[in-house]
């Protein structure tokens, strides 16, 4: 077993989102954002794999599949494959999502 203290793990860039991966298994990846206000993850999609958006602390706007939903902390938002989805931070305070990736990347 391997803990995970998520809350020690935050750290921002003033010039774009940090991505941070806490855990990776053969079939699941465990990522952490840290998006300071105005930043964002550009609209993707990825063909072989589903994403899971948990966020944990502020507020932000995600897009899936061409629609925009707000999100905050304890809320989650699936990102079957196939679909296009991202992310912007458009308030005032940092937001902190924890996100899942199943399968995990390749790259």
């Amino acid at each position: 077993m391997a803990k995970i203290s998520v809350k020690e793990q935050v750290r921002f860039s003033p010039e774009k989102m940090t991505r941070i991966t806490l855990a990776t298994t053969q079939r699941l990846q465990l990522d952490l954002y840290c998006v300071a206000p105005g930043q964002l993850q550009k609209a993707h999609t990825h063909a072989d794999l589903d994403k899971v958006y948990y966020v944990i602390e502020g507020n932000g706007r995600f897009t899936l599949g061409g629609q925009e939903e707000k999100l905050g902390p304890g809320e989650t938002l699936l990102a079957p494959s196939g679909t296009e989805h991202g992310l912007v931070n458009d308030g005032p305070n940092p937001l902190v999502v924890l996100v899942t990736v199943v399968p995990p990347p390749t790259h």
